[in-house]
């Protein structure tokens, strides 16, 4: 089983990473295979709409977005970190995830789906209801931990210190590790929910 992990962060070792990297000892003793791909440093436009991947099957701009949809269809769960700078998730996070999750057109149908967020003091379950949304919209499980999926931190490394945020982590990891592997048994089983055909409306009609 394979989890990917995205750090949205500017600072490819803040304390976004700290959390992150809390979650991946647990997905290491738990036989789990781990990629953390680090996008909040690039320069990640947002999407304008022009509807080429629905053509092409991926977004029109050939950046990180396209290289990340490809490690995302093959893996079992997803994880987005993002620090928290104005009650919100980084402007970088969320235009990489609008294009991510908009252009690629798999079926990302029980892959489970994680978001975890850092911040200073506050803004912390604002940008983890946001995150959340990306993985209800698509028929993905949502792991929970035994708190929000927080850490605290202003200056990077101080995240360490948060022992409360930690376990947090590793509970969080522990659950999801738990719900792939569920899910897999699942599948093997009964398959995947059978889908109806979308109906999609608009609201002047």
């Amino acid at each position: 089983m394979k989890v990917l992990m995205i750090n949205g962060s500017p600072h490819a070792e803040g304390n976004t990473n700290i959390a992150l990297r809390e979650m991946e000892k647990v997905f290491e003793q738990e036989g789990i295979e781990t990629e953390i791909l680090h996008i909040g440093n690039q320069a990640v436009r947002g999407c304008i709409a022009c509807g080429t991947c629905v053509k092409k099957g991926k977004c029109v701009f050939d950046d990180v977005v396209n290289t990340a949809a490809e490690k995302f269809e093959s893996c079992d769960g997803l994880v987005v970190g993002s620090p928290v700078y104005y009650a919100s998730a980084n402007a970088t996070l969320i235009a990489f995830l609008d294009r991510l999750f908009y252009s690629s057109h798999f079926d990302k149908t029980m892959k489970v789906g994680a978001a975890v967020v850092a911040a200073r003091r506050g803004g912390l379950s604002a940008t983890y209801d946001e995150l959340n949304k990306y993985f209800t919209i698509t028929g993905m499980p949502v792991a929970s931990s035994q708190y929000w999926n927080s850490i605290h931190g202003a200056a990077p490394g101080e995240a360490a210190q948060d022992l409360e945020g930690l376990q947090t982590m590793r509970t969080l990891a522990k659950n999801m590790a738990f719900l792939m592997k569920s899910i897999a048994l699942g599948k093997k089983e009964y398959g995947l929910p059978e889908k109806e055909t979308p109906c999609r409306t608009n609201f002047i009609r």
